[in-house]
């Protein structure tokens, strides 16, 4: 059986558990290629206007494989962390690829918490069941697919040759070369250092999460908030760089709660969208760049934390 894994949102993330899993019940594992125009393209024309480009780009992927394979993994992601969830698309994914998108063979729909081990084995069974009605086999795949997944892990810090920025944003945004411009490669041209969320505090992390009035009710809420709070605090980053879907809900809480929390501390806010044009994403990378080193040229009477010296709530 051939089992096709599209290479788009949390792939990133999960691919290895995934992969695993499929290939140690024998099945072929199929995966759409990196993400590009024609994946891009063949996903607007399938997909809903209202939706976020990532979930565009998502369905671009399907399309690109739905006549290879015999059985398509579509994970509903409901949750990865006890009391909080992920993105509201996410959950009613498979409706929307099924819905959206002809000639798809059997799909996953079972949904999928991944708080603790019984409530993932819990989805293998069901996903399993379509390749093998083995169920020893089906426990031997998901011991060998955990152990590959946490071998995984994801982040990127790079250092700088004088500023260093945190590049903030999803994950299927941050990790996909096509979706963000290249956006590492652009910052690394000018040796600006970069910094992920996966490289915050925890300890910290979690005390600038604790001084919310409530507790974020989505993941990535948390972790992105959790993380700029945390490396502002430390003070080891020169600006932030948040890359957003447009008309996505959950960051347009994210970014007025960062806002909210620096103050006037630089964030350069990139709306990306299919029609998103490159010449101008770069034009603002480098006005922000170019802002970043005055204030840290005139560090010595602008300081780049908190307030100004001079200024109407701190007079001299």
């Amino acid at each position: 059986m051939r089992v096709g894994i599209p290479k788009g949102l949390l792939y990133c993330k999960y691919h290895p558990f995934f992969k695993t899993f499929f290939g140690e019940l024998g099945a072929d594992i199929v995966t759409s290629g990196d993400t590009n125009k024609n994946i891009m393209d063949m996903g607007v024309k399938s997909c809903v206007d209202e939706a976020c480009l990532p979930i565009k780009i998502y369905h671009g992927h399907v399309c690109s494989i739905i006549d290879k394979c015999d059985y398509l993994v579509i994970p509903r992601i409901m949750s990865v962390r006890r009391h909080e969830y992920i993105c509201p698309k996410f959950c009613g994914l498979p409706e929307m690829i099924n819905h959206s998108i002809q000639g798809l063979p059997e799909i996953t729909f079972e949904p999928l918490y991944m708080q603790n081990d019984s409530q993932i084995y819990k989805w293998c069974l069901s996903a399993g069941s379509v390749v093998t009605g083995r169920k020893s086999k089906i426990k031997e795949a998901f011991e060998l697919a955990l152990k590959a997944q946490k071998r995984h892990s994801t982040g990127i810090n790079i250092p700088g040759e004088n500023l260093t920025v945190m590049l903030a944003g999803h994950p299927y945004i941050i990790y996909d070369g096509f979706l963000n411009m290249g956006i590492v490669k652009k910052l690394r041209s000018r040796k600006i250092g970069i910094i992920t969320e996966e490289f915050a505090s925890k300890s910290i992390l979690e005390s600038q999460i604790n001084k919310l009035t409530k507790r974020p009710f989505w993941t990535f809420q948390r972790n992105l908030y959790g993380a700029a709070a945390a490396f502002y605090h430390q003070q080891i980053i020169n600006g932030i760089i948040y890359l957003s879907s447009f008309a996505c809900g959950i960051d347009s809480v994210i970014v007025e709660l960062i806002r909210f929390r620096v103050g006037e501390f630089p964030l350069l806010v990139l709306k990306l969208d299919e029609h998103t044009g490159e010449a101008g994403v770069d034009t603002r990378i480098e006005a922000f760049i170019d802002m970043l080193e005055r204030r840290s040229f005139h560090e010595n009477h602008h300081t780049p934390y908190g307030k100004r010296l001079y200024s109407s709530e701190n007079p001299v």
